[in-house]
């Protein structure tokens, strides 16, 4: 029917403006009366238990997410408080950004991968930077046989995706661990592709990212940055969580990789470095300079040790 047509629809009375069939424009009658809705009732304890009601789909920025069922132990006590569900997160990224290789961190991961291999689920590490020490994994606890190192910056297909095996392993479903050092200046929107393939892993995955990364936003939901804090010691601060920022820094014990003896020669050079300069006053030109006087101590800063055999 058209636009303005008078018409008698389902009873009622001539004049009425009809739209649509069946649809009446009411003109000058009295609008319709709705029930009033009455006024919400202890509405800061209902908003209050939305989010216990809703976990673990959602959770309140001011409060730690308890998703305890779905994290995995990170083998520090010290650490474990500090993360949400208390350990490792599954089904989603943790990303770590490290000033250079070999500042501890596969001796952080290294009690959840091995508890990992104990269920007998494959671990698979990509493209790490270095020739990996069976030896020195072997003394972590990993099972060295059962690790599958993949290296995918070969670049033997032109124009391939190095992301690509890494992209495939998360979607499986049949690898229990993952950890991967990731290129650098990586794209945002690549990093959210790993993170939505990550929602099918039932295990932890880890990527590795250089420092300046903590710049740029990331999609990971647990974002930690780590640096050595002397001889088998690890810095770690959490830049990322899900609960309220964390300002001081977590210092962990390392498993130790060192010998004996490097390990002392490390702590003492530590402790030289605390201890202040000797002040080297320059001789004047009359006067000859002093055999075996004092020497400036070496300020380098101490490199933590890299996974190569040293016992």
């Amino acid at each position: 029917m058209f636009l303005g047509q008078r018409f008698a629809v389902h009873g009622l009375a001539r004049g009425s403006h009809v739209l649509y069939k069946k649809t009446v424009y009411w003109g000058a009658m009295s609008a319709p009366s709705f029930p009033q809705r009455s006024p919400l009732v202890g509405t800061t304890a209902a908003l209050g238990a939305v989010p216990e009601r809703l976990r673990p789909v959602l959770w309140r920025g001011d409060q730690m997410d308890s998703a305890v069922g779905r994290a995995l132990p990170t083998g520090f006590v010290a650490l474990d408080a500090q993360l949400p569900g208390a350990g490792w997160p599954r089904r989603t990224l943790t990303e770590l950004l490290l000033p250079h290789p070999g500042v501890g961190e596969i001796r952080l991961l290294g009690p959840c991968l091995t508890a990992t291999q104990r269920q007998g689920r494959l671990v698979m590490l990509f493209d790490p930077p270095a020739k990996l020490s069976a030896h020195a994994l072997a003394q972590l606890g990993f099972d060295v046989a059962q690790l599958l190192v993949v290296h995918t910056r070969a670049r033997v297909i032109p124009g391939s995706d190095s992301l690509w095996a890494f992209e495939q392993a998360l979607k499986s479903g049949h690898v229990g661990g993952v950890l991967a050092w990731l290129p650098p200046r990586l794209r945002a929107d690549r990093l959210r592709r790993l993170q939505l393939a990550a929602q099918a892993h039932d295990g932890p995955a880890f990527v590795l990212r250089e420092w300046a990364a903590q710049q740029r936003p990331t999609a990971a939901p647990l974002r930690l940055a780590l640096r050595a804090g002397g001889a088998d010691r690890l810095e770690l601060k959490i830049l990322k969580r899900r609960g309220p920022p964390l300002a001081s820094p977590i210092v962990l014990t390392l498993p130790p990789v060192l010998s004996d003896a490097l390990r002392e020669q490390a702590w003492r050079r530590q402790r030289d470095m605390a201890q202040p300069a000797p002040q080297v006053v320059e001789p004047h030109a009359h006067e000859p300079s002093r055999v075996g006087g004092p020497t400036r101590v070496d300020a380098t800063p101490l490199l933590a040790a890299t996974f190569i055999s040293l016992v």
